[in-house]
């Protein structure tokens, strides 16, 4: 008996459905880490170059504005950690779905049988997971460095308005 077993064919399945849930999480992963180094590198330059309020900006925008590319595409991370283990769950009941059918066909309950789809739902969940975890991860990290920025700057607007 040949062992035909492969990393890609795990995700990519028998199936257009679990191809189709495979991709939309390695994307959702790949823009997620796309999100996350650019605000390392965002985070990084504002810590060789920092942020402040100075006399002549107009104290009743500048704090907005001198966050906005902070919290640029965080929404983003938020989406992902949320929605991946969804989509991951739909890829297992879709292979555990085709697991029963599977039985249905052969009319037998082997190993064989049903662990191909069992693989891939499984496949499939650790796929929304891999994607979810970081971007939960860096949603959090980065929103509480934003919002302390966001304190700092603030104190710094009512330090200047009471001079």
């Amino acid at each position: 008996m040949e062992n035909s077993f492969s990393l890609l064919s795990l995700f990519s399945g028998r199936d257009l459905m679990t191809l189709f849930v495979s991709l939309i999480l390695v994307g959702a992963s790949i823009l997620s880490w796309a999100v996350i180094i650019e605000k390392i590198r965002l985070w990084n330059f504002q810590k060789h170059n920092p942020v402040s309020v100075k006399h002549g900006d107009n104290l009743e925008t500048i704090v907005d504005k001198l966050i906005r590319p902070f919290d640029k595409n965080l929404w983003f991370l938020s989406m992902v950690s949320y929605v991946a283990p969804f989509i991951g769950l739909f890829g297992t009941v879709w292979g555990v779905m085709d697991s029963f059918a599977s039985i249905g066909i052969n009319q037998s309950v082997s190993i064989g049988v049903i662990a191909p789809g069992l693989a891939v739902a499984l496949g499939t969940t650790a796929l929304g997971l891999i994607a979810a975890v970081p971007a939960a991860i860096a949603y959090n990290v980065f929103s509480k460095k934003s919002d302390d920025l966001y304190d700092v700057l603030d104190d710094q607007v009512k330090e200047l308005k009471h001079k």
